[in-house]
C-alpha cells in the first residue's frame, strides 16, 4: 500500500521516526512529507534513510509529474503524526501553502491523524471545533492520549504511540468488514437521581464503549450510540457522520433508547454501566439533614437492560441473526473466578459474547487502558484483547465478526 505520512512541527515527531520504521517492515511503500518546522525536529536525511524516498517540503520540486498532487491521489492511506494545534487549523480550514497541505487536499484516501500538543491548546474551543469539522468530513482520530508533555506538564495531549497509530492506520486500511452493518452500542453510567442534587451512579467514564461506537463506524457500521453522561471530551471520537448519538440519563430512560436502536440492529453491544437499582422516589426538594436527610433510602431494582434485549430477540422483536455482547465488570482478582462467574452470568442473560474485566481502584472505570477476556459459548475464552481502550474495541470487533 502506498501511504503518506505527514509530519508537522512538534517534539513529538522523533516518535513518528518509529511509525514509518513500522511501516516500511510491514511492506508498504512510505512517502514522508514534512512542514518546514518539523525538519527542525528531525532532518530530511532521517527522513530519506527511514522511508527509503526522497523527501521535501516544497511544491516546487518534480513540478512535471505534478507531485503536489500526485502525492494524495495515489495515496491508500494519509496519516498526519504529529498533528499540531496548528495543522489541525490549517486542515480545517482547506490551506494548501505547503506539500503536506496540498496533499491532503487532494487525495480521496482516509487520512488519519494523530494530536500531539498542550493540555490548554487541546482543550481550547477552537481546536475541539475544528476536530469536530474533521471528523465530520470523515478524518480519522487517534489520541490523544494522556501523559507527561514536553516542559513537564502532564494531561491530554501526548501523540498516540507509534504502535497504536501502526495499528490503528493498518485497520484502516482493511476497513469495511463491518460494512452495511447496523449497530447498536451504550456507553457511560446511569445516574439515579435521588433529589435535585444527589444521584446513586458509577464511575464508568463511558470511554470503551465511544471506542467501541467509533472502530465501527471506521470499518463501515452505521452506528447508534446511546451515552449516558459521557464527557464532551471522550465522546468526540465518536463524532463521526456514521454515529448518532443519543444522549440519556436513568437506567429506565437508557433502556428505553437501547430498545429502540436494537429492534432494527444487527449486533447490539451493552458497554454502559447501569445502576442495578433507584430510589423508589426522588424528592423534588434538596433532602436536608434537619427533615431526616439521606439517613434511609428505599430502592427497588431496575430493569436487566440486556437480558430485555435477549428476550426480545428470542421472542421475534428484533433483527433476524442479531448478535447481542455484554460487558461484566468484576473486582474478584482470580481470573477463573471471574471467568466462571462470567459464563454465568452469559447463560442467564442469554447473550452471544460477554466481555469482563478487572474492575477496581487501578483497573478499568476512568483508565485509558482495559483488558478483557470474551467468553463464547459453550462457555469458551474465544478472544482476549489488552491495551488502549481502542485497541481493545478492535479485538472485540473482530472476535464479534468471527462469530457471526
Amino acid at each position: 500500500m502506498n501511504i503518506v505520512v505527514g509530519v508537522t512541527g512538534g517534539i513529538a515527531a522523533y516518535k513518528t521516526v518509529h511509525l514509518v520504521r513500522l511501516l516500511t517492515k510491514a511492506g508498504h511503500e512510505v512517502t514522508v512529507v514534512p512542514t518546514e518546522d518539523a525538519l527542525r525536529f528531525v532532518g530530511t536525511p532521517t527522513w530519506e534513510a527511514i522511508s527509503r524516498h526522497p523527501v521535501t517540503t516544497s511544491v516546487h520540486e518534480d513540478v512535471a509529474k505534478v507531485r503536489h498532487v500526485a502525492l494524495g491521489q495515489n495515496a491508500d492511506l494519509v496519516i498526519v503524526a504529529p498533528a499540531t494545534a496548528n495543522s489541525i487549523a490549517a486542515m480545517t480550514a482547506g490551506l494548501a501553502g505547503d506539500l503536506l497541505g496540498t496533499t491532503l487536499l487532494a487525495t480521496m484516501a482516509p487520512v488519519l491523524i494523530a494530536p500531539a500538543m498542550h493540555t490548554e491548546m487541546w482543550r481550547h474551543p477552537a481546536t475541539q471545533a475544528n476536530i469536530a469539522t474533521l471528523q465530520s468530513r470523515g478524518v480519522h482520530l487517534v489520541g490523544p492520549a494522556e501523559g507527561e508533555l514536553a516542559g513537564g506538564d502532564s494531561g491530554p495531549g501526548r501523540m498516540a504511540e507509534p504502535e497504536e497509530i501502526f495499528v490503528r492506520a493498518t485497520a484502516l486500511l482493511s476497513a469495511g468488514d463491518l460494512d452495511g452493518l447496523r449497530v447498536a452500542i451504550s456507553a457511560g453510567g446511569t445516574r439515579e437521581p435521588i433529589d435535585p442534587v444527589r444521584f446513586l451512579g458509577n464511575r464508568s467514564s463511558g470511554r470503551q464503549g465511544v471506542a467501541l461506537a467509533a472502530e465501527a463506524a471506521a470499518r463501515g457500521a452505521t452506528v447508534t450510540l446511546v451515552a449516558a453522561h459521557v464527557d464532551a471530551a471522550v465522546l468526540a471520537a465518536a463524532q463521526q457522520p456514521s454515529v448518532r448519538v443519543v444522549p440519556v440519563g436513568t437506567a429506565r430512560e437508557l433502556s428505553a433508547a437501547m430498545k429502540d436502536a436494537a429492534a432494527d440492529a444487527d449486533v447490539v453491544i451493552m458497554a454502559a454501566a447501569v445502576a442495578d437499582y433507584r430510589p423508589v422516589e426522588a424528592a423534588d426538594h434538596k433532602l436536608t439533614k434537619a427533615e431526616g436527610g439521606l439517613g434511609r433510602i428505599e430502592l427497588v431494582e431496575n430493569e436487566d437492560v440486556v437480558a430485555a434485549l435477549a428476550t426480545a430477540r428470542a421472542e421475534g422483536r428484533a433483527a433476524a441473526g442479531q448478535t447481542i455482547v455484554a460487558f461484566a465488570a468484576e473486582t474478584l482478582t482470580n481470573a477463573e473466578e471471574r471467568r466462571e462467574r462470567a459464563r454465568g452470568k452469559r447463560e442467564r442473560k442469554g447473550v452471544d459474547l460477554l466481555a469482563v474485566n478487572l474492575a477496581d481502584a487501578e483497573h478499568g472505570f476512568e483508565r485509558p487502558d482495559n483488558e478483557i477476556e470474551v467468553i463464547g459459548g459453550g462457555g469458551a475464552v474465544i478472544a482476549t484483547a489488552s491495551g488502549t481502550k481502542r485497541q481493545v474495541a478492535r479485538a472485540l470487533w473482530d472476535a464479534v465478526l468471527a462469530s457471526r
